[in-house]
């Protein structure tokens, strides 16, 4: 019978501290009621060694003055070990003998909890604790063998892996094994002969693992918690134009200002080269974009002109391009130290096709920047989520999407998108639009746009997953900073891990197919 506890005042009577030698006698009476065999915890003299030697790593909770879980570690250098080990090799028969100060990994070798008190989250503190000391002395991971007590109500109908892939499926209960599931600890493998007097687990323990996504490798002397990436996305308006010479000096304006404000990028939108047919005199569309095309080697050296004078990294929107005879839509990014690469929009719209004659690309490319992994996928082309997909699977942290819209229609299609990539694949998604008209030029009678960029949606991030956007409408730049450290973070330990999840599921659909292909 579980008793009724008042939990009035909770946060003044609940303490959770390192083991006295004086509590040792009330642990041991803990772990012999709570693991329900007292064969299987440790004796007064090993508790005793554990304080002895390594302190910071035995925790208790103590609740009204009473000890009501407890938990003990050692540091050790996994790797010597193995996957096969029993809990006596791994814990120097118990009295951690073998600990390790100069170790990698945390190792657990019990975790107990009073039964009155499990509805407390008293085995979440424990583990919260145990991940405070993993981050304290910069351990790479903390690692134990996990009991599986409930194993000998099925072990006549499943072997241990069946039951353990059960109970990741949540097909079966295992008060130990779901609990450490739920705490954010991984299946590694299966020990056979762990513990030898744990009868209902058969001797059984899986091998669980949680990694310090803090961990600083002890080579590296310099590591930095926050990777910090400024972006300014320009919502570029269309006006009248005399030379490519005027084009240029509206876009220094953006640079200039992105820069003084010390962004890393600075994004201009697809196709804002339309803006030179306010001077060029051609009123067939497929001629109108084969004359923007003569405009392409000046195009290059004025981008990369300013990206070098103003330090920034240039997003250049999209340039069209004659490659063979054939027209392209090409989006450019300008290095801040000269470099210059390129990528060809991969989808064309139906009106690219029909009044321009616009080919599509075949080869998505990432770039490694001063800032990260980025990749562009020009406007339509963020509508495809194996694009994105594919881009992240290189390595992509920014996907950059310069586009046009000539309604709210078209915008909210790319919108939508753009923040469906980022949340399904946990990557900053950046929009760059164009506004206003040039009423004298064909397809470019009114466009339409908020420019934007968004995160994935979580707490680490802000909220609704938008870092910043625009007024729509309106000339302007909407300015925001991305963190990848954080990034990164949230795709091993997110509230969901859509990446991970994404890649595991095609591992199992692969090895699915084989076994089917065997059978056949």
């Amino acid at each position: 019978m579980v008793t009724q506890l008042d939990l009035s005042n909770e946060d003044q009577k609940l303490i959770v501290r390192n083991i006295r030698k004086e509590d040792v006698d009330e642990i041991v009476k803990l772990a012999q009621l709570g693991f329900g065999n007292p064969a299987i915890a440790f004796t007064k003299k090993q508790y005793l060694s554990h304080i002895e030697i390594f302190p910071e790593g035995q925790v208790c909770v103590e609740y009204k003055g009473k000890i009501v879980g407890s938990c003990s570690s050692l540091i050790i250098n996994f790797d010597e070990y193995g996957k096969e080990h029993t809990i006596d090799e791994i814990s120097g028969n118990g009295y951690i003998t073998n600990h390790n100060p100069n170790g990698k990994n945390l190792y657990g070798i019990d975790v107990v909890v009073h039964p009155d008190y499990r509805h407390m989250k008293i085995g979440r503190r424990l583990y919260e604790a145990r991940r405070e000391i993993c981050k304290r002395y910069n351990l790479k991971s903390i690692i134990f063998g996990g009991r599986l007590p409930n194993y000998h109500k099925y072990a006549d109908k499943m072997s241990v892996h069946e039951y353990v892939e059960q109970v990741q499926k949540k097909n079966i209960y295992d008060p130990v094994l779901t609990f450490q599931l739920m705490n954010g600890f991984k299946v590694k493998g299966i020990l056979p002969d762990y513990l030898k007097h744990d009868t209902e687990s058969l001797k059984y323990a899986t091998l669980m693992e949680w990694e310090n996504v803090d961990y600083v490798p002890k080579n590296i002397t310099y590591y930095q918690h926050a990777r910090p990436v400024r972006i300014a996305a320009v919502q570029y308006k269309l006006r009248e134009l005399t030379s490519f010479a005027d084009f240029k000096t509206q876009c220094e304006f953006f640079v200039d200002m992105s820069s003084r404000r010390r962004a890393d990028f600075v994004v201009f939108p697809e196709n804002f080269t339309l803006q030179l047919l306010s001077f060029i005199d051609e009123k067939v569309p497929s001629k109108q974009v084969r004359k923007i095309s003569q405009y392409t080697e000046q195009f290059i050296e004025s981008f990369s002109d300013l990206a070098i004078r103003h330090s920034v990294n240039i997003v250049a929107g999209s340039q069209f391009v004659v490659k063979n005879g054939h027209i392209y839509n090409v989006g450019y990014l300008f290095h801040r130290n000269g470099k210059i690469d390129s990528q060809y929009k991969l989808h064309v719209t139906n009106d690219e096709k029909k009044w321009w004659g616009i080919q599509p690309g075949k080869t998505l490319k990432v770039f490694d920047t001063d800032s990260g992994k980025v990749a562009i996928l020009l406007g339509y082309d963020i509508q495809f989520a194996d694009v994105a997909e594919t881009a992240v699977n290189e390595g992509a942290e920014i996907l950059f999407t310069p586009f046009s819209a000539e309604d709210m229609q078209g915008y909210l299609r790319t919108r939508y998108c753009a923040q469906a990539r980022a949340v399904e694949n946990q990557v900053y998604t950046v929009l760059s639009g164009l506004v206003g008209n040039l009423p004298n030029v064909h397809h470019l009678n009114g466009q339409y746009a908020q420019s934007a960029i968004f995160s994935p949606a979580d707490f680490s991030f802000p909220g609704k997953g938008i870092v910043s956007e625009s007024e729509a409408n309106t000339e302007t730049v909407t300015i925001g900073d991305v963190d990848l450290v954080a990034l990164h973070r949230n795709r091993k330990v997110g509230t969901v891990t859509p990446l991970l999840d994404r890649k595991q599921r095609k591992f199992l659909l692969a090895v699915k197919k084989k076994q089917d292909d065997v059978k056949v």
